[in-house]
């Protein structure tokens, strides 16, 4: 799921989320993928659900939470806010934000 959110962020913004990251969780955010189009935050656990085995949309959708809380965590609210701003409306909840920071 890191590396699909880092195809979705570009220029500096995904580069500062990798650099305050564990490198293993860093080397999977700067994974060279591109997304063609933005993913809406279901589809987004929906693709997730897809690459984990067994998983189905709700546990994939804890999943992807409690990472991208983490992950926000770690980033800390400037760069969470502008993480935010490079994807879909809906991705906050993803980010354990009740709305856009």
């Amino acid at each position: 799921m890191l590396a699909l959110l880092g195809a979705h962020l570009v220029s500096e913004v995904r580069a500062e989320l990798a650099a305050r990251l564990p490198e293993e969780w860093a080397l999977i955010l700067l994974n060279p993928l591109q997304a063609h189009e933005s993913l809406s935050p279901e589809r987004f656990v929906s693709a997730t659900a897809a690459w984990i085995g067994g998983a189905t949309e709700q546990t994939a959708a804890w999943d992807v939470s409690a990472v991208l809380s983490v992950a926000a965590d770690t980033a800390g609210e400037e760069l969470t806010r502008r993480i935010l701003l490079q994807l879909p409306a809906g991705y906050a909840l993803l980010f354990g934000h009740p709305q856009r920071v």
